[in-house]
């Protein structure tokens, strides 16, 4: 089922059943009264990504305080996605964007990992969090994906679970072409790996060309930015073996 973008969309931490009222929390409230100047019996959807997504008629029972009692579901919530999105952090702007769009493409974990050349890093998870948060209210999604501790990409490898192929894109890699070498991917648990704007070194590119488990593909004759090259690899990744197909 299609979103309905025509309704404000709000995510809230609530269990979300008939009839039980949730209450804004105070930025919420803020949102709803004083920037959307919602009055009572106003409509908007809610989800928590596990209730699936509601409508939700808005009352307030005080000045400061704003309830929203569940009307009616309006989708199911989705199987959550089993795509891990491992990515070197970019600097800030890029790494907002980078986020958002890794949400919009259907990734189910974000997993930040320190390479030799990363330039950015992360130094307010909750920030992140609430990046995802914001992306899903606004494109759609149902699904919040969990947003994992930074770690080093020696220490990831090292205790990957070989059922789960890693797909990473190789700068360096003589091929233009990812399609042949997706087309050869039988696993169904994946996890696309993209590195910082400097590049993977090359004792990392030895590694992870070393391991069984890995996948290099290149992503065409051009020269893409990080947070270029994740989104063009999640599509194709998507369109190839992924949930377009």
């Amino acid at each position: 089922m299609r979103a309905n973008f025509r309704m404000q969309r709000l995510f809230v931490t609530s269990d979300i059943k008939a009839g039980l009222s949730i209450e804004a929390d105070q930025d919420q409230f803020n949102y709803l009264a004083n920037v959307l100047r919602m009055e009572d019996g106003a409509e908007l959807l809610v989800f928590n990504g596990r209730d699936g997504e509601w409508k939700v008629s808005l009352s307030f029972p005080s000045r400061k305080r704003i309830l929203l009692t569940p009307v009616e579901e309006t989708r199911p919530q989705p199987a959550p996605s089993d795509l891990h999105y491992l990515f070197a952090p970019l600097k800030v702007g890029r790494l907002d964007y980078l986020v958002q769009k890794a949400v919009e493409m259907g990734a189910g974990l974000l997993q930040p990992v320190m390479t030799q050349h990363v330039q950015g890093k992360i130094t307010n998870l909750d920030k992140v969090k609430a990046n995802v948060i914001e992306a899903a209210e606004q494109c759609g999604i149902l699904g919040i994906p969990d947003v994992a501790e930074p770690v080093k990409l020696a220490d990831l490898l090292s205790q990957w679970p070989r059922e789960r192929r890693i797909i990473y894109c190789d700068e360096g890699d003589a091929g233009q072409n990812p399609l042949p070498l997706l087309a050869k991917v039988e696993e169904k648990h994946l996890a696309l790996l993209v590195g910082p704007e400097g590049g993977f070194s090359d004792e990392e590119r030895a590694l992870l060309r070393s391991l069984d488990f890995v996948t290099a593909i290149p992503l065409g004759p051009r020269i893409l930015r990080a947070d270029t090259a994740a989104v063009a690899a999640m599509a194709v990744i998507q369109a190839a073996i992924g949930d377009w197909n």
